[in-house]
């Protein structure tokens, strides 16, 4: 009867190795490819501005909302546009208040973070963190939401009208990040004009673009203490010199986490993971994984909330 049994074993046995040799293990999977530390340094004065540039910042609108008070703000931007913003502040927060940049992906607008659901699930997030006492700090990036003067006031993603005269894109991917981060430097100018924000709490969370953004903020901006990067795509041959995982090497000791779907389609999860030990770990650093696609839902609220909370 014991010989059957072993035949028995050693079938399930080979079945196990069989199955365990055809399953990736991480340590196997190869991370995107990143340029070196010396070529991600000779890149960072792409993102210098000029800071005698005068800001011209006020506020041209207020509004007083329930728990809140909320500007719309406009300054002068690095390449001379003005760019708007909404400011807010919970009234229960004492100044000086810490802030957190609120950072929309491609083809959004600071309008995101005021509406629930959707790809950002921005109202949530907003809310979120004006409920523990945060002020938060929208920009429209380059070319988005009221900036769309900059390309002829045509969407991002622009209807191609067969009767409009042939037009041409004026700003490269990778030009409209550059702006974008230049902008919110000068934001932050701004902020510190103003005089009412911590400027030693300053904190971001940025979702897809506004994640890619994120390693650029961390690699030239100080002032910028922590971050977290909602489905930022880690690679983008459209970025050029401007590719988000090059910039890996500005996150440094400061505190950076990653919330990732498993389904999405702009990044391969496994080079995503390999990517992430090979270039981005660190005791302040963290990967959590969803069972979502680009659009997270508002369950990656709680935890991009608690991430700030612990790290601001």
């Amino acid at each position: 009867m014991r010989k059957p049994f072993r035949c028995y074993l050693a079938v399930i046995w080979v079945i196990a190795l069989t199955l365990v040799a055809a399953v990736p293990y991480a340590e196997d999977a190869t991370p995107y490819p990143r340029i070196t530390e010396e070529a991600f340094k000779a890149r960072l004065p792409f993102f210098d501005y000029d800071t005698k540039l005068s800001l011209d910042g006020r506020v041209v609108q207020q509004w007083k909302e329930g728990d809140t008070v909320r500007d719309k703000i406009v300054f002068r931007g690095a390449q001379g546009f003005l760019v708007p913003g909404y400011f807010e502040v919970p009234n229960k927060a004492q100044k000086p208040y810490p802030l957190v940049l609120l950072l929309h992906g491609w083809s959004g607008s600071k309008e995101v973070w005021y509406k629930d659901g959707g790809i950002h699930s921005g109202g949530e997030m907003r809310k979120a963190l004006l409920g523990e006492g945060y002020a938060v700090l929208a920009l429209d990036a380059a070319t988005h939401g009221e900036r769309s003067n900059e390309i002829g006031y045509q969407h991002v993603n622009a209807f191609d009208d067969p009767k409009a005269p042939p037009s041409h894109n004026y700003f490269t991917y990778a030009e409209i990040s550059v702006q974008t981060v230049k902008d919110y430097r000068r934001a932050l100018d701004f902020m510190a004009e103003r005089g009412d924000v911590d400027m030693n709490r300053i904190g971001l969370v940025g979702y897809s673009m506004g994640g890619m953004d994120s390693f650029y903020l961390l690699s030239v901006e100080p002032r910028i203490k922590m971050a977290v990067a909602c489905v930022p795509p880690l690679t983008s041959p459209g970025y050029g010199a401007a590719n988000p995982i090059d910039y890996s090497w500005g996150i440094g000791s400061k505190p950076f986490c990653m919330l990732m779907g498993r389904k999405d389609e702009m990044g391969d999860p496994v080079k995503v993971e390999a990517s992430y030990h090979q270039y981005i770990e660190t005791p302040n650093t963290k990967l959590i994984w969803y069972d979502k696609g680009h659009g997270l839902t508002e369950i990656y609220v709680p935890d991009a909330l608690a991430w700030v909370k612990t790290h601001l």
